[in-house]
């Protein structure tokens, strides 16, 4: 028998090639690092509360660099989430078989906690089959069984520049009385297919086949929003016995609020602490602002991501004794002590970061990433009615203000009634304004000496905030530096402070900055030239090289004023001054002018304040030439040279 079956594999010979980098097509190869051959996933909805993933990936590494990492995969698992499999194998050129991954090489690490800020049960599960020679290709399998149908999983096969797809599928099952709820974006026509139903089944399919590698165009909006996708998510869900609806934005934040409910009792003591300042307090916004400060000086932030825990919030009672807690339990907190102290409030879930997308506002799921406070104040005298807002997990925030980590988009508020889209705090040019004051010392052979004052208000300060607060001095100053775009520079000083702000919710940050600045002025004879704009240039976009693709993703407003005073050499005046500079277009004003002081000193005055027109933060790509074009004439303006001549030239 066992001859029979060797003789048998011996006939048989090797097993044919698999994925031979050959059979790609040209046009997919054509600036791709790597193509993905195939992204098939299944999903089946076994119930209410449970779901089933699996994906079949396979990609060719054509190159080093981004495509490199696709030979590398990372599985994320949880005590919600099981991992129930990860298998692999690698491919040279030609599709023969290099390896087959073994079980012993699939690694396993715990997330379980960051200096004790930290507190998950999530796990990462990932193997690396990652190869010297290219091209290469992997494969890989694996499946993930969910008893967390809160989040049903998105479909974007293609999502990063310079990767080409060959072929991608999706399908979903689902039981007839569990309607699959989706929303497409950008598909090609004829990507998806009319639902079957068999039995109590009814199953939704979609294909994606040979798209080219996306290239990313400047001042775009992230690839994941130009690329093919389906977004899916559920009519009914249950979390742990937690049942709920996301057919509409009012269910979802129901659903929530109800987790929360009788969670938001404090001692007794604190209570009553709270309310006195009813007392000594009348005015609302002012007592707001001492239960804030109260919270920062009495609480710090633990992220909490242990099953139902992160949506569920930890009793107020638990913060107030233990003085910890994370985004949602120290909102649930706050609003506790506000309401003890009068004052009405409103948890609200937001997708929180600097870059994180708006939410999608007709597709009602759970988009959201971090709670935060809505305190709506009603007219008092002369005072208008109000909206603060709160973030509840800093130590250090200015009380109302949300930056560009929660600003400017929208949040989902957790009423008694059901969850609402509301708008968080919108931030325009003055409420992103810079303000620089330079002095500059030339000397006859060109170096200098400068010291440099420069004022962030509001947005243009978050990322100093945080410099400030949670940074050392060295990675202060390489910060700074990574960001003075001079050629040859040597700090001698830095120091960030924040004043008091002058504009309520408003924080600023002043940075006092010395340089020494050899060579700065180019020599010619007994001339000296030098850009007073040292620090202030705007960069120009490049020009467009065939037609644009991608829509143009306008950056903030903001504001940014540079005042520079050039102390001229002994013996040296000014021969040449730069003609005065107005530029006005639907993207912004700018100024330029450069004049002598009666003492000599020579004063360069720029202003920039950018706009975004009408029409919104995202324009049609046939706009990009002419906002290149207001970007090209400033950069002209922001090199305008100053000549200095030696007396008696």
């Amino acid at each position: 028998m066992f001859l029979t079956i060797l003789a048998a594999l011996l006939l048989a010979g090797p097993p044919a090639p698999k994925y031979p980098v050959e059979a790609i097509a040209p046009a997919l190869r054509e600036n791709a690092h790597a193509v993905v051959r195939a992204y098939d996933e299944v999903v089946t909805v076994k119930s209410a509360s449970q779901l089933v993933k699996s994906v079949h990936q396979v990609v060719t590494i054509l190159g080093p660099g981004a495509g490199d990492e696709y030979g590398v995969l990372s599985v994320a698992y949880d005590d919600l989430d099981r991992l129930n499999y990860l298998r692999g194998a690698v491919y040279d050129a030609q599709g023969h078989l290099l390896h087959q991954l073994r079980p012993a090489e699939v690694h396993d690490q715990g997330l379980g906690s960051s200096g004790g800020s930290f507190m998950t049960d999530l796990r990462v599960r990932y193997a690396d089959l990652r190869q010297p020679t290219l091209p290469y290709t992997v494969e890989f399998d694996y499946e993930i069984t969910s008893n967390n149908t809160l989040f049903y999983p998105n479909w974007q096969p293609q999502s990063d520049e310079n990767i080409a797809l060959e072929s991608a599928t999706l399908q979903v099952t689902t039981p007839t009385t569990l309607p699959l709820r989706f929303e497409e974006q950008l598909l090609p026509a004829g990507a998806a297919t009319a639902p079957t139903v068999a039995g109590s089944q009814t199953t939704y399919r979609w294909q994606l086949a040979a798209r080219p590698a996306v290239e990313a165009e400047p001042l775009a909006p992230p690839l994941s929003e130009l690329l093919p996708a389906v977004h899916l998510a559920p009519a009914t869900f249950e979390v742990q016995g937690y049942a709920g609806s996301l057919d509409s934005w009012q269910n979802l934040g129901l659903w929530t609020y109800q987790l929360g409910k009788g969670r938001d009792v404090l001692p007794p003591a604190l209570t009553a602490k709270m309310a006195q300042l009813l007392i000594t307090d009348p005015d609302p916004r002012a007592r707001a602002r001492k239960v804030y400060e109260y919270l920062q000086s009495s609480t710090r932030y633990v992220s909490v991501q242990l099953g139902l825990g992160g949506w569920q919030t930890a009793p107020a009672q638990a913060v107030a004794t233990g003085g910890y807690g994370d985004c949602k339990a120290l909102s649930n907190y706050t609003c506790a002590l506000l309401r003890a102290a009068g004052l009405p409030a409103y948890v609200a879930l937001v997708g929180a970061g600097a870059d994180h997308a708006d939410v999608r506002a007709g597709f009602p799921s759970s988009q959201f990433n971090h709670a935060i406070l809505c305190m709506p104040l009603a007219a008092r005298g002369s005072t208008p009615a109000d909206t603060v807002w709160l973030e509840c997990t800093s130590q250090t925030e200015a009380f109302g203000y949300m930056g560009s980590f929660t600003g400017n988009r929208h949040a989902l508020l957790l009423t008694p009634e059901g969850g609402r889209l509301v708008a968080t705090p919108r931030y325009g040019a003055q409420a992103n304004r810079q303000q620089r004051r330079t002095d500059l010392w030339l000397d006859a052979t060109g170096n200098a000496k400068a010291t440099v004052r420069t004022q962030r208000v509001g947005l243009a300060q978050d990322r100093y905030a945080q410099l400030l607060h949670g940074a050392d001095p060295d990675e202060q100053k390489k910060y700074v530096a990574n960001r003075l775009h001079l050629n040859h520079f040597t700090i001698t000083s830095l120091r960030l402070t924040a004043p008091a702000a002058s504009t309520p919710a408003l924080p600023s940050v002043v940075e006092q900055l010395g340089l020494d600045l050899p060579n700065v002025a180019t020599t010619a004879g007994r001339r000296l030239l030098v850009e007073p704009n040292l620090l202030g240039r705007l960069a120009a976009l490049p020009a467009q090289v065939g037609p644009r693709q991608a829509p143009l993703a306008l950056p903030a407003a903001s504001l940014t004023q540079d005042t520079v005073r050039l102390h001229l050499p002994t013996g040296f005046k000014a021969e040449n001054l730069p003609q005065p500079v107005q530029l006005t277009s639907a993207y912004g004003t700018y100024t330029s002018t450069c004049t002598t002081l009666p003492d000599g000193t020579l004063q360069y005055v720029r202003q920039l304040e950018t706009r975004r027109p009408a029409g919104g933060t995202t324009l049609p790509a046939t706009k990009y030439s002419e906002y290149q074009d207001f970007s090209r004439k400033i950069n002209q303006a922001d090199h305008a040279q100053v000549v200095l001549v030696a007396n008696g030239a």
